[in-house]
């Protein structure tokens, strides 16, 4: 069951002429449910219509934040996982033209499923990463953006499962690093917190606006956006990547190198009071 322009339904074959199929000419946003409730539904919202902008879309008059959050609890309501539900709203450009659309005007599909829980814990179990090399994120805009084009994910992932790796480190053309392969990318050095900054290819993540603004209120820990280099990350102390559904990911090995928890354990504490206060 899906809501496809606003009429929930059973899944239709709308692929035929779809442009995010054919050329990959949509965006998404995916969103965590909890207890009826989208969180950082605001953050979503604008980020998804900044997004429309960069690519040209056509932005609906009644496509609202109220909206939005309508259309998402509709479908999660009618499936009965509002409780704990991740959910993907795709916005794609209607069919018709080539490399060229023949309009700028939109449609959108949501799906959801359920999820197991209603807070972020901390999965403190092995979780190994590598470098992957075989292709590169480019510092653009573009690459800042949740597009329907993933290709880079997607090889990398297969790369991460033919070597038995938890997940890749993506490098930008400068071969510095960016995110990893489904989240952006912490590292602690001492009383320090860094991560790539968007100009550098980073998606700018939910998630990372979130980890940003909880750790500057933690005394004593130094938050910055820099530059890292993959030599950087073996003299870090902890490693850890975010993102909206799964909250924070430690990682706790790379290359020969092993790392702690700590701050994560420290930050997903603060992450559900935010959540419950809110």
């Amino acid at each position: 069951m899906i809501n496809f322009n606003g009429n929930i339904g059973q899944e239709e074959n709308i692929l035929t002429q779809n442009r995010a199929f054919l050329y990959g000419d949509g965006i998404f946003e995916t969103v965590k449910i909890i207890n009826g409730k989208i969180l950082f539904l605001e953050d979503h919202y604008f980020r998804l219509m900044a997004s429309m902008r960069v690519v040209r879309m056509q932005i609906p008059m009644n496509f609202t934040m109220e909206y939005f959050e309508e259309q998402i609890l509709n479908l999660v309501n009618k499936l009965n996982i509002a409780s704990s539900a991740r959910a993907r709203i795709t916005v794609f450009r209607n069919d018709g033209g080539l490399y060229l659309p023949k309009s700028n005007d939109i449609s959108f599909l949501i799906n959801a499923i359920v999820l197991g829980n209603t807070s972020y814990s901390l999965n403190t179990k092995e979780y190994e990463v590598d470098l992957y090399k075989d292709f590169y994120v480019t510092k653009q805009l573009l690459s800042s953006l949740k597009t329907t084009n993933k290709m880079i994910n997607i090889t990398g992932s297969i790369y991460a499962h033919e070597n038995d790796l938890a997940n890749c480190i993506l490098l930008n053309d400068s071969k510095n690093v960016v995110e990893a392969l489904q989240g952006n990318l912490f590292m602690v050095v001492g009383k320090k917190l860094v991560t790539p900054p968007v100009s550098e290819g980073a998606l700018n993540g939910i998630m990372r606006k979130q980890i940003l603004a909880l750790a500057k209120k933690i005394e004593g820990i130094e938050v910055s956006e820099e530059i890292i280099s993959p030599f950087d990350l073996q003299k870090a102390d902890e490693l850890f990547l975010t993102n909206v559904i799964t909250g924070i990911q430690p990682i706790t090995k790379y290359r020969k190198k092993d790392f702690t928890t700590n701050l994560a354990h420290l930050l997903v504490q603060k992450l559900n009071e935010s959540i419950s206060e809110n």
